[in-house]
């Protein structure tokens, strides 16, 4: 006789509680896909960053600049390959509902040291030629309408006043998880204009990132920085690009905390659910696994029969929340852009979502089918009627 189809039978022979069930489990498994999602979302920029990319920063603190005089001394240190600057601008375009991450470059160290950012030659061209210039993401323009050529005003925050750049370059990103919503200028105008409104301000950068010829040398190169501004007004804190990513998520690690336990909550009620799904049906078929007892069934022939239909519905409702999880991040990525400039579902999400369908199942099943393995033949036919 086909398993299969007996397991198939049982399983729909109630069929709005099963119905309910997969639904029930579905939700959970997009749920419990979405949380994930935003935990290696908001660990991404960890991932993709370069063994090969240090960021020197102030010692005391992010929001405490440098001399813009350290960048030949750093570059002058064995082992660094090239040298970049940079500056957070902190601009609101419109009002602060429309904020997006904007900082001051030089553009030609940057993009060189960044191949993941991809922007046209006759764009970069004009974004190098023109200090004035800017670029933004392709995301970025897309949201707002922008195109080449449009003059777009933010009003700063850290640098007070309306500043005005033009856009030169939409960039894409080489991979799917590079960013796509920023927005980047010349730090020569930004220096510029300091010059002649906060002269005391001029000529310093918010932090330096180095490209150094040899991954294994991070922590040779990063102790020489640090020790030749030991003592200076201006002491350093170099660190591989990872570290220095890792120290602003653990500003909210309580947060990703809370959502971590979230995630494993909701995996943990909803095998109550199919738990008590299971032992509803196993008790109503009592006298039925009776008969296959009197019919020479042995008990795993039973527990089989049991852990089947358990697997059977979760993993329909494991694969219907599967494949909402798609779609649905599509929709948060659109509405929660702001914060997750990158919203994909990784592949390592959908193995944990499969995993879980089958611990949930396996779970789900041992109470019941122990029962009705253990249970006698006479007592089980006390049941039929």
């Amino acid at each position: 006789m086909n398993i299969i189809k007996i397991i198939s039978k049982n399983a729909l022979r109630h069929k709005l509680r099963t119905f309910l069930t997969i639904l029930g489990i579905a939700i959970a498994i997009l749920s419990f896909g979405l949380l994930r999602t935003i935990i290696s979302t908001w660990y991404l920029g960890v991932e993709t960053a370069s063994a090969s990319r240090l960021v020197t920063r102030n010692a005391i603190s992010l929001i405490f600049s440098l001399p813009l005089s350290y960048k030949e001394k750093i570059r002058q240190i064995e082992g660094v390959k090239s040298v970049s600057y940079g500056t957070w601008f902190g601009g609101i375009y419109i009002d602060e509902k429309h904020f997006f991450a904007n900082y001051a470059v030089e553009p030609e160290t940057y993009l060189a040291m960044y191949p993941e950012i991809i922007l046209p030659p006759d764009q970069k061209k004009d974004m190098f030629r023109d200090r004035k210039s800017s670029v933004a993401g392709h995301k970025l323009a897309e949201r707002y309408g922008w195109k080449i050529g449009d003059i777009i005003t933010l009003k700063g925050t850290i640098f007070p006043g309306n500043w005005d750049f033009m856009l030169r370059g939409i960039y894409k990103g080489r991979d799917k998880n590079v960013d796509e919503t920023a927005f980047f200028f010349h730090w020569e105008y930004l220096n510029e204009t300091l010059k002649k409104t906060s002269p005391s301000r001029a000529d310093k950068v918010g932090w330096y990132m180095l490209e150094i010829t040899n991954p294994n040398l991070a922590a040779d190169v990063s102790l020489k920085i640090d020790r030749t501004f030991k003592n200076s007004l201006a002491e350093t804190l170099t660190e591989t690009e990872k570290a220095f990513t890792l120290s602003f998520i653990s500003m909210t690690e309580a947060i990703v905390i809370a959502i971590q336990l979230v995630s494993f909550v909701i995996i943990f009620i909803i095998m109550a659910v199919v738990a008590n799904t299971m032992a509803m049906t196993a008790r109503e078929r009592i006298g039925e696994y009776a008969i296959f007892k009197t019919l020479g069934f042995g008990g795993y022939h039973i527990a089989g029969l049991i852990f089947g239909e358990s697997l059977f519905i979760t993993m329909l409702g494991g694969a219907l929340g599967i494949a909402l999880t798609f779609p649905a991040a599509k929709i948060f990525s659109k509405a929660l852009s702001t914060y997750f400039p990158v919203f994909n579902v990784a592949h390592e999400t959908i193995y944990m979502d499969i995993g879980i369908s089958f611990l949930v199942a396996f779970v789900a099943a041992i109470f019941p089918a122990v029962r009705a393995v253990k249970i006698r033949i006479a007592d089980g036919l006390r049941r039929i009627g």
